[in-house]
């Protein structure tokens, strides 16, 4: 049989919630003359300006910077997507997106995840630390899929198990190690090697929620679940797993889908409880106007008015409390050991 060098030559890495943390730590134990390119995306706010390059250049020994649109990667560097803006390959290229959020979140490890492996296929790492819902497990998947190598780490290391072991479900990953044991992975990862060809990878079966959702479609792909950012329905895609994009682009994985409808659905909410303040303010202001006119039919009509907006207000923030107060009981309940 044929044989080819293989090369690992680009480390893509995803993380949120104490991944920072993790990161500096890992890029502390790589070694300095590591033969292969860093990209990173973890979930940072678009209100602060990021510092983490300069802290990686403190603790570690690769120079860091953020990724600039339209710049060509340097091997034994570490690029780290800016605020706000999604990090993907083009032409060889580093490309910063500012089109829809995915996950709800921008930048997002799918995008860089999902570009590396369709550019660079069996030579890119993909790495998952630290972090919440699952943002990254169907990039880590795509990155499978295309015969590159997947990492994730140890979900007892990470400060926020939850990312990790959604990686670890959605992936079956080659290697799932704590911070100094991934380093050493990585190390190992990017010497070239020897490898039979040709390399098949196999296609990942349905996930049975997708088989479940296609039930529910209208014309082809489409699902009766819609984007909590637009309105526009959702699409099924992915390789062998869930994952919905609406005609936008906002993408989301089924956990981020949720949580992000959780949010909307209090943020509905509440401005419901708002607008039948306001109901119950205006009506009171006509009853009253009423009165002073001697308009007794006008103002009984009004005040009872002003009475069911208030009822319906009330409602409502019952409603609301007791959901803030079972979400608080079942985050407790969740987080005891089992």
């Amino acid at each position: 049989m044929a044989q080819a060098t293989l090369r690992r030559d680009h480390i893509v890495v995803g993380g949120s919630a104490g991944a920072v943390e993790a990161f500096i730590r890992l890029s502390g134990l790589l070694p300095r003359n590591l033969p292969a390119t860093v990209f990173v995306v973890i979930h940072v706010s678009s209100l602060y300006r990021s510092h983490l390059p300069e802290i990686l250049e403190r603790r570690g020994p690769l120079p860091a910077a953020h990724a600039k649109d339209h710049e060509r990667p340097e091997p034994g560097h570490i690029y780290v997507a800016p605020p706000d803006a999604h990090l993907v390959f083009e032409d060889g290229l580093m490309r910063l997106s500012h089109g829809p959020r995915e996950n709800a979140v921008r930048p997002a490890i799918d995008p860089l995840f999902r570009s590396a492996a369709h550019n660079f296929k069996s030579r890119v790492v993909g790495l998952i630390l630290s972090g919440t819902l699952d943002d990254g497990s169907l990039g880590l998947l795509d990155v499978k899929a295309h015969g590159g190598l997947t990492l994730v780490q140890d979900p007892s290391d990470a400060t926020y198990a939850e990312m990790p072991r959604n990686a670890i479900v959605a992936c079956s990953p080659a290697h799932v190690a704590t911070v100094p044991e991934l380093a050493a992975l990585l190390a190992e990862a990017v010497l070239p090697r020897v490898r039979d060809l040709p390399v098949e990878v196999e296609a990942a079966p349905l996930d049975d929620a997708v088989v479940g959702l296609r039930g529910l479609d209208w014309p082809p792909g489409a699902t009766s679940l819609t984007c909590p950012d637009c309105g526009g329905v959702l699409y099924l895609e992915g390789p062998g797993a869930l994952k919905l994009r609406c005609q936008v682009g906002h993408s989301y994985a089924p956990e981020s889908l949720f949580d992000h409808q959780a949010q909307w659905v209090e943020q509905t909410l509440w401005a419901a409880h708002r607008s039948l303040l306001e109901q119950k303010t205006l009506a009171k202001h006509i009853a009253d106007r009423a009165d002073r006119r001697g308009n007794t039919l006008v103002a009984k009509l009004f005040r009872r008015r002003q009475i069911e907006a208030q009822g319906n207000a009330d409602g409502l923030n019952r409603l609301l409390t007791a959901r803030r107060a079972d979400q608080a009981a079942a985050d407790e309940a969740a987080e005891e050991p089992a």
